[in-house]
């Protein structure tokens, strides 16, 4: 019996991994809604709206390589489309499952709900082209080629792609037939110049260093990238949006680079470098310290992910994997030197005293796990944690480039539902968890145990920080009762705790490492208990604003 369209998309994404579909149900949706409820070996993880369940995607993307979201049209791919946005920039491969009215419907440009009231079916798709590489409306006639298609150019561009699906069409059987399309391979020539390009770059310079960008993990070619360290002996160092795309405990690690904002050390070390090696890493704003890395491209060999530049050539049509794959064997390994990198420090406070940045961060630094999937909201949280050296095995994971406020939470539900082997630990901000809140109530649904820190700081406190006036009234948020949240939202028997003072989040921390349920941790800080990172930011914008 041949498959439906729908039956026939979703075991084409089972084939590359994909096991849950995040989304909100609608009547336009019902027939891709049943599909994935009704698909053997697949899940439904129906979210508390479509953001979240976008966020959502998003987080388990980043451990699978691939993820998928399933809304209804106009109102529900709207409500999704900020998170898929994040994908796009973030490089994440997301599907995007959008049920549409009956072709009859379309064909008549009648006025039903979800729509404008005009009578336009192709409104809504057009508004997703910009954070989509690549759309398609699914019928019998075109679904086999048009998957195909589609995952092609998702896994070749590392951007999401939506698939548009008529609720008539949906249930139809396929009368088409398509192979899949064949991993793209690099040209032999440019790969044999571009890989003896390198080699001479490197070698007659007494000093190098690797930056690991996040498109190695996204490529899922970490252990290419770790098998080049190992062979050549190269040292690295990590930036913000990088970090822990290859193990931080290893020898060769330097420490975190962010350039004149902090760590001088690593700052020289990378800088003064004879040669610096990037390698799928992205120039964000984050990521170079608000622009002030002073990265000499004479002296940069960049490897991106479909080509290589060195001293002024590049070297197209090679794909990132290959390139690695090839150095790995062809460079000799060196003694090179190498940078022990710093850490947060000892873990100060005791007792009765208050929960200041500097007790706070060593304290989360410790609680880490070889293993464990940390999801850190973008804002001071993350700029503190994120210059933590992370144990074995540990990743880490923050929203840098697009920086939604409200990623987080569901995000880190993405990352339980792709691997719920491992501890997921959520750290993020009580401005920013109001946002997107309600997912914990699907860590309760379907019984996942993250450990969940929510600091307390009174406000939006990066937001204080960069603005002009921190005490205007657009930084309050509401105050509420955070630690009573989790029994609130159905999660039973969850082990929560209020910290205010160092001996209880001694206490919390002991008690959530113990715990055989989630975990819910409210911390509260000072106001303006800030991060080094952040602070620095702060007096940056600052200066630059006073000079004009």
């Amino acid at each position: 019996m041949a498959l439906t369209v729908i039956q026939h998309v979703l075991s084409r994404l089972q084939d590359i991994g994909i096991a849950d579909v995040f989304g909100v149900p609608g009547d336009f949706a019902f027939p891709v809604n049943d599909a994935i409820c009704r698909q053997p070996g697949m899940r439904w993880i129906g979210c508390a709206n479509e953001l979240n369940a976008a966020y959502a995607a998003d987080g388990y993307a980043r451990i699978k390589g691939v993820g998928a979201l399933s809304t209804t049209y106009g109102v529900g791919e709207l409500s999704a489309l900020a998170g898929v946005a994040g994908a796009y920039a973030e490089r994440l491969p997301i599907f995007h499952l959008v049920g549409m009215p009956r072709m009859a419907v379309q064909r008549a440009r009648a006025i039903v709900h979800h729509t404008l009231g005009t009578g336009e079916y192709e409104l809504f798709r057009r508004m997703s082209e910009p954070v989509v590489c690549a759309h398609a409306v699914m019928t019998p006639q075109n679904v086999a080629y048009e998957t195909e298609r589609l995952i092609a150019e998702a896994l070749y561009h590392l951007r999401p792609v939506y698939m548009a699906f008529p609720a008539d069409l949906a249930n139809q059987p396929v009368v088409s037939a398509a192979a899949p399309v064949p991993a793209p391979q690099s040209d032999p020539t440019q790969l044999a110049a571009a890989t003896q390009a390198v080699v001479a770059a490197l070698e007659g310079v007494e000093t190098a260093c690797v930056l690991p960008g996040l498109l190695v993990a996204r490529l899922g070619i970490g252990d290419r990238l770790q098998a080049l360290i190992d062979a050549s002996g190269l040292p690295f160092a990590t930036m913000f949006h990088d970090k822990t795309v290859l193990d931080e405990q290893q020898p060769a690690y330097a420490g975190m680079y962010d350039g004149a904002l902090m760590n001088e050390e690593v700052q020289a070390f990378v800088e003064d470098a004879e040669r610096i090696v990037t390698v799928g890493t992205l120039m964000t704003d984050f990521n170079t310290g608000g622009f002030t890395s002073n990265l000499d491209h004479g002296r940069t060999i960049a490897i991106d992910h479909h080509s290589v530049s060195v001293d002024g050539r590049t070297y197209p049509s090679v794909e990132l994997g290959d390139v690695l794959a090839s150095l790995a064997q062809a460079l000799p390994k060196r003694d090179w030197p190498r940078l022990v990198p710093g850490s947060l420090g000892p873990v100060t406070g005791a007792g009765d005293e208050p929960i200041t940045a500097e007790a706070l961060y060593p304290r989360w630094a410790e609680f880490i796990r070889p293993g464990d999937i940390v999801v850190a909201e973008t804002g001071t949280a993350s700029m503190g944690l994120g210059f933590a050296r992370m144990p074995s095995g540990a990743n880490f994971y923050n929203q840098a480039l697009w920086g939604a406020i409200g990623w987080a939470t569901p995000a880190a539900l993405g990352t339980a539902v792709a691997d719920p082997s491992r501890r997921t630990v959520l750290i993020t901000g009580e401005g920013s968890h109001q946002l997107t809140v309600q997912e914990l109530g699907t860590f309760g649904m379907l019984g996942l145990k993250p450990v969940v820190f929510v600091l307390n700081n009174d406000g939006y406190l990066i937001e204080r920080l960069l603005c002009k006036d921190p005490e205007i009234s657009y930084n309050d948020v509401a105050p509420w009762r955070y630690a009573e949240l989790p029994r609130a939202l159905g999660c039973d028997g969850w082990t929560v705790a209020r910290a205010a003072t160092c001996a209880e989040f001694d206490a919390a921390l002991t008690a959530a490492e113990g715990a055989n349920s989630g975990a819910y941790v409210e911390v509260v800080t000072g106001r303006y208990e800030a991060s080094p990172l952040s602070l620095k930011l702060s007096e940056k914008l600052k200066q630059a604003a006073a000079e004009g």
